[in-house]
């Protein structure tokens, strides 16, 4: 029998050698690319049974239609979201989709409450001054986050972990989700509410529901204005679950105090490049970049050594499944 082929699109050095360490237990033939999947290099999928790709690659119609007369069986996500696939017409062309539902929600966790820490403290000022041998401590000033409110939009594995550890900080909680845990609510003293009382409840707010339409730009204008003045707003899940312009007008009239965004709604063109030697000509990604009460990063937070060697098992593990015909408990569908 044939080797599997997959065409690998959006590679960086960890995860060629990250997969190539996994692939020692599957066997794959693996074609990497480092460009990220378009209609000017589908022409490498001709031969490739699946393609694997990520958060910025886009699979719309006119793609998944070339792939299928490339002769792809398979459109294998490394990651968690599928925003970027027109499912539809993934279906209608015959061609499925899986996905790694939980690469590791400690990572993810534990990296919202280190952009809760480094806001709250202002550990990116004090280190930037004290390099300079400024030791001064005016504009330094934080909070206790014993005894403030947390409010959590959307209650999934990562948002249970994140819970947690905060409750470990003696935090209240506050929690909205269509679909809400009671049991774990009451073990753990979390109280669901609306999505009102939630915003008009906490100091610290941190998104962690998926993209659907019913929460793209869940963040707004009108959702801000009910917020706490000074709220803090933490996104590590989709850039679009914050409507960026709505959120600078926020920071600016200060009724947001401070935003953590490892996310960001207009992120391809930017994230997981090096852009160091040009200008950012996105004049909303620059402005978020010029507030000192803002820390942007680039899409980081699953990146863990865990977190990456599930991803590479969990993806490996579905286009194998699929090959074999076994069923997939990961596969995306309408």
């Amino acid at each position: 029998m044939n080797k599997t082929t997959i065409a690998f699109f959006g590679t960086m050095p960890y995860d060629k050698a990250t997969f190539n360490e996994v692939n020692e237990e599957y066997g794959f033939d693996i074609k990497y690319y480092t460009g990220n999947l378009s209609h000017d290099n589908i022409s490498l999928t001709r031969g490739a049974d699946a393609v694997c790709v990520f958060v910025n690659d886009d699979l719309n119609a006119e793609i998944i239609a070339e792939l299928k007369q490339n002769g792809v069986k398979m459109i294998a996500l490394r990651c968690a979201g599928y925003n970027n696939v027109d499912l539809p017409a993934a279906k209608a062309t015959g061609i499925t989709v899986a996905r790694v539902p939980a690469y590791s929600p400690h990572a993810v966790a534990e990296y919202a409450v280190a952009l809760m820490l480094s806001l709250n403290r202002k550990i990116q000022r004090a280190s930037w001054r004290t390099r300079d041998g400024n030791f001064s401590l005016n504009g330094l000033m934080g909070f206790d986050m014993y005894g403030k409110t947390l409010g959590v939009i959307g209650t999934g594995k990562i948002a249970k972990v994140l819970i947690g550890i905060l409750r470990g900080f003696g935090m209240n909680v506050l929690a909205y989700d269509l679909y809400p845990d009671h049991a774990f609510a009451e073990a753990n003293q979390v109280r669901y509410v609306s999505l009102d009382e939630l915003y008009a409840g906490s100091d610290i707010i941190s998104l962690h529901c998926p993209l659907t339409p019913e929460t793209e730009y869940i963040i707004n204008r009108e959702s801000i204005a009910k917020m706490k003045k000074g709220v803090m707003i933490i996104n590590t899940g989709r850039g679009r679950l914050i409507h960026s312009e709505d959120l600078i007008e926020g920071l600016k009239n200060k009724q947001v105090g401070f935003a953590g965004l490892d996310v960001y709604e207009e992120e391809e063109p930017y994230f997981y490049k090096d852009k160091s030697d040009k200008i950012i000509d996105d004049d909303t990604l620059a402005r978020l970049l010029s507030f000192n009460n803002v820390i942007m990063t680039s899409h980081q937070a699953f990146f863990t050594r865990e977190a990456t060697s599930n991803i590479a098992h969990t993806t490996f593990g579905n286009i194998r499944d699929f090959v074999l015909g076994h069923e997939l408990p990961n596969a995306v569908t309408e």
